[in-house]
């Protein structure tokens, strides 16, 4: 199973909206994203490299699993 790595804010954006969120405002450099089911919206960092933590931070508030991310990112690259 391949291990989470850092990935640039843009890559983690289209995972996102290709799990049927989608934008709806951004305060200096972090975006936010929502999903009707999804009781928290996800922030996103604008950064070169979203470090592995918020990722899976994300991920738990989202309520995709390890093997949707990484099915999501590789449809992505």
């Amino acid at each position: 199973m391949p291990k989470f790595a850092p990935v640039h804010w843009k890559t983690l954006e289209r995972i996102f909206l290709q799990a049927g969120f989608r934008f709806i405002r951004q305060e200096g450099s972090h975006r936010s994203y929502t999903l009707e089911e999804v009781v928290r919206p996800v922030v996103i960092p604008a950064y070169r490299e979203v470090p592995v933590f918020i990722i899976r931070n994300n991920l738990k508030t989202a309520g995709i699993s390890r093997d949707e991310y990484f099915r999501l990112l590789d449809e992505c690259r």
